[in-house]
């Protein structure tokens, strides 16, 4: 049976709005499940090759229910053969819930504990990652705080040196940066009487902190102009 034979035959892909609000995860409604499942495959693919840890990976991240497994199973294996279409699962689940931002949130974690089963991401899962973030509704922003969580910031990443993450609002990054750059004030150093070493360090400090709050600013305004 194709794929799309397989979603037309399944009671739970038909189209139908929620009448409850945002279910707890992916299983609470059977179409989010089955998008969700075609999204996971998909991504497995997405480095040429998929493997069985990707998809106990996918069971780990989304449980679904024993008496749908069987399903779930054939529909992960025909939606794995490709990784075509997967910008349309996307935008049904954004569209879907739109009024749901930390569902859709979860199901980009659920994603990346896919991409990490079989021991590393690739350049291609990360994009594709990215794409469907994006589908999702997700900011930019947003998504870099979720890939942070799993994969980590690096040592020289502007939120990093802010020790803010990266989808924190406005006022918050501010804080930290005056913050920040109180405590490693090259004033501050000499007034505590530290020797030439410690204001020169504290001179570099503080010319990265502002350099970092300066690359934040001009980022979130270049995102801001885009939208």
């Amino acid at each position: 049976m194709g794929l799309q034979r397989l979603l037309t035959s399944l009671a739970f892909w038909r189209d139908r709005s929620p009448d409850c609000g945002c279910p707890d995860a992916p299983a609470g409604d059977p179409a989010l499940s089955a998008a969700v499942t075609a999204l996971g495959a998909k991504l497995a693919r997405a480095d040429g090759r998929s493997d069985a840890s990707e998809f106990e990976g996918f069971l780990e991240a989304f449980p679904t229910d024993p008496d749908a497994e069987r399903d779930i199973r054939r529909l992960y294996g025909l939606a794995g053969e490709t990784t075509l279409g997967f910008e349309g699962y996307a935008r049904r689940i954004g569209k879907r819930y739109a009024n749901c931002p930390e569902l859709l949130e979860r199901v980009v974690t659920g994603l990346f504990h896919v991409a990490r089963a079989d021991g590393a991401v690739t350049g291609d899962e990360l994009r594709y990652l990215e794409q469907v973030s994006n589908l999702l509704g997700l900011s930019p922003l947003t998504y870099r705080r979720l890939r942070a969580e799993h994969l980590g910031l690096a040592a020289d990443d502007p939120y990093q040196m802010l020790e803010v993450a990266p989808d924190a609002p406005d006022e918050a990054v501010r804080a930290a940066w005056k913050r920040l750059l109180s405590r490693h004030h090259p004033d501050r150093v000499v007034g505590e009487g530290r020797g030439p070493e410690a204001v020169a360090e504290a001179e570099r400090q503080a010319s990265a902190i502002n350099a970092a709050y300066e690359t934040v600013l001009r980022e979130r305004r270049a995102l801001s102009s885009a939208a």
